[in-house]
């Protein structure tokens, strides 16, 4: 793992973590706002309230057996990822420096979030589902558990989990356990980790990292930002990364094999990657792989004739919804670092 920190623990997959379909749990990226909390399971409830007909309080065996197990292949990214690249147009103080590797694929297990929202009927003033984890985070003053809320029609969506399992393992305490939220093709901050609670709500969720996770102007002070000055995040924006070469490789010339990954998000699928050695003069279709469903990353790679000599690889995107990823670091920076999706950018050094 790439650590970035100790406490709160933040460290990203390492690129040969990231070249198979599954991410193996040791090497599964983990991003944290607070202590790793110890949750005792046998005396875990969670609370599902708010705007709901019947109330519940559910233990995790009551959880288990009360709704059909389900299991779902996603992708799950930080919104801060490739946030490393967006500091070398500019700084951005007091954020994680991730590079590519704060994304990971894993088979979760648990059962649909809408199962249970149909058992404890939603009313139709809902609009919202919050969720409320048992980490308590500094960073909100005062502080506060880390949470979050999506839209009622993507939380009733049959993909939408609350896992125990991830890899036909039990759920480590890293990635949440006793049960976490799994949102597939959104950012990963909204699949919380050590659920505790479940609301039903009018409005959006107004912990502090509902809001936190937002693109701000170019010229705003994070500091002093107002609520709802920025855009809320939520579906992952299409991009992707070269994960062979490596960074500044030296390589002999002539044919090479170019490889990474590309992620759509939400319930879009990469239709395209578009690979080039010569500033986009000229561009090269990688092979694509199908995705298992869409809400996983696609992995894909081309071979290109590197001239001797400094190169700098470029690959770019198309989503099935005909967006690209813009050309230009510089258009997507904000000062929170988020959602990087600018096309990914590769120095290489190539020897007769």
């Amino acid at each position: 793992m790439i650590v970035h920190e100790v406490e709160p623990y933040n460290a990203e997959s390492p690129p040969e973590a990231l070249v198979g379909q599954i991410t193996p749990l040791d090497t599964f990226y983990g991003r944290n706002h607070a202590p790793i909390p110890q949750v005792d399971a046998e005396s875990w409830r969670l609370q599902v309230d708010g705007l709901v007909d019947r109330p519940l309080e559910l233990s995790m065996d009551e959880l288990r057996h009360r709704y059909p197990e389900r299991s779902v292949v996603a992708t799950m990214q930080c919104a801060g990822n490739r946030r490393a690249e967006l500091m070398e147009v500019c700084d951005i103080p007091g954020q994680v420096p991730w590079g590519p590797g704060a994304i990971s694929t894993a088979r979760w297990i648990g059962v649909s979030l809408a199962d249970v929202l149909a058992e404890v009927g939603v009313r139709p003033e809902a609009a919202h589902i919050s969720f409320t984890g048992a980490d308590v985070s500094d960073q909100a003053e005062p502080p506060q558990p880390f949470g979050g809320s999506i839209p009622i029609p993507k939380a009733t969506s049959s993909e939408v989990l609350l896992a125990w399992a991830m890899n036909g393992e039990a759920l480590p305490a890293a990635h949440g356990a006793p049960l976490r939220v799994v949102v597939p093709g959104w950012i990963g901050a909204r699949s919380v980790k050590w659920l505790s609670r479940i609301t039903a709500q009018a409005e959006p969720s107004d912990n502090y990292f509902q809001t936190e996770y937002s693109i701000l102007p170019p010229e705003a002070d994070p500091h002093t930002a107002k609520r709802g000055e920025g855009i809320t995040l939520g579906p992952v924006a299409i991009h992707c990364a070269i994960l062979e070469p490596g960074k500044d490789a030296r390589l002999p010339s002539g044919p090479t094999e170019v490889a990474g990954f590309a992620f759509a998000g939400d319930d879009r699928t990469v239709e395209r990657v578009d690979v080039s050695a010569d500033h986009g003069n000229t561009w090269t279709h990688a092979h694509l792989e199908p995705p298992e469903n869409p809400w996983t990353w696609q992995h894909w790679h081309a071979t290109l004739t590197l001239p001797s000599g400094e190169t700098e690889l470029i690959a770019r995107a198309w989503d099935s919804t005909a967006a690209v990823q813009p050309e230009s670091l510089a258009t997507v920076w904000n000062p929170r670092g988020y959602a990087n999706n600018a096309a990914a950018h590769l120095h290489v050094t190539c020897r007769s």
